[in-house]
């Protein structure tokens, strides 16, 4: 990973403290630190976004937007086969939004597709 700032937080989150990857309109809280990827619609994109972060980080679980299902089901089930066996949990998008005010820090994508948000929880490697 190239990004120092998501770099630097990925190796400070502890275990089962929260990240949010988020695509480019999700609502990012004033008190959660925003790492801002985004630079035209679709890019960087939800899923390599997604990728690069769990190649850094140990994921215990992670939280979507039940809505995302429905409303973008092939995005859904890429990100539900990157996470591999991991728990996936689906809540209602307002609830996920709700969620986002605990998070480490939010890093919001270019991604453009509805509901392409993800918290992750992190794991420990041990």
């Amino acid at each position: 990973m190239l990004h120092a700032r998501l770099l630097t937080v990925l190796a400070e989150l502890g275990h089962t403290e929260t990240l949010v990857i988020a695509d480019a309109g999700l609502t990012i809280p004033s008190v959660v630190e925003r790492i801002d990827l985004a630079l035209v619609p679709s890019v960087p994109g939800f899923v390599e976004t997604l990728r690069a972060v769990l190649g850094e980080l140990a994921i215990e679980s992670a939280v979507l937007a039940e809505e995302m299902a429905t409303r973008s089901p092939d995005l859904y089930a890429q990100t539900v086969r990157l996470l591999d066996g991991r728990q996936v949990r689906a809540i209602p998008h307002e609830e996920l939004k709700r969620l986002t005010v605990s998070a480490r820090a939010v890093v919001r994508t270019g991604e453009t597709t509805p509901f392409a948000n993800f918290v992750l929880v992190a794991g420990v490697t041990f």
